[in-house]
């Protein structure tokens, strides 16, 4: 069984979460049960599905958890972009995360690729 926390991409995943959830709380109190909880669940289920796929005991199944997790790394980047197109957020705070965001994109699709590569 692997280990999720000595991988670097669970680890920015794991800080990219703590960051959204600061972001988050200045959020309208009308959209705590929308995009607040939207974007929260978006951004902790990229590190969670790391961790899930750890624990699964082949690479074909650790790869299609880092599968979920760049599709929740993708809809993360999105409801950034609205929550700033909404006034939600400022576009700095957009462009200092999209750097972490595609690092962790780029790093799950390398590893993605080297575990099926494996088989």
């Amino acid at each position: 069984m692997r280990d999720y926390k000595r991988y670097d991409t669970w680890k920015i995943a794991h800080e990219l979460v703590k960051e959204i959830y600061t972001i988050s709380e200045s959020f309208p109190k009308s959209e705590l049960f929308g995009l607040t909880s939207q974007i929260r669940r978006a951004s902790v289920s990229i590190p969670t599905n790391i961790a899930e796929g750890c624990g699964r005991s082949t690479d074909k199944e650790f790869a299609r958890f880092l599968e979920i997790s760049i599709g929740s790394t993708n809809e993360t980047e999105y409801l950034l972009f609205l929550s700033c197109d909404l006034g939600f957020t400022s576009e700095d705070k957009l462009l200092s995360l999209n750097p972490k965001l595609n690092l962790i994109r780029q790093k799950l699709i390398q590893l993605r690729k080297k575990l099926l590569n494996n088989n």
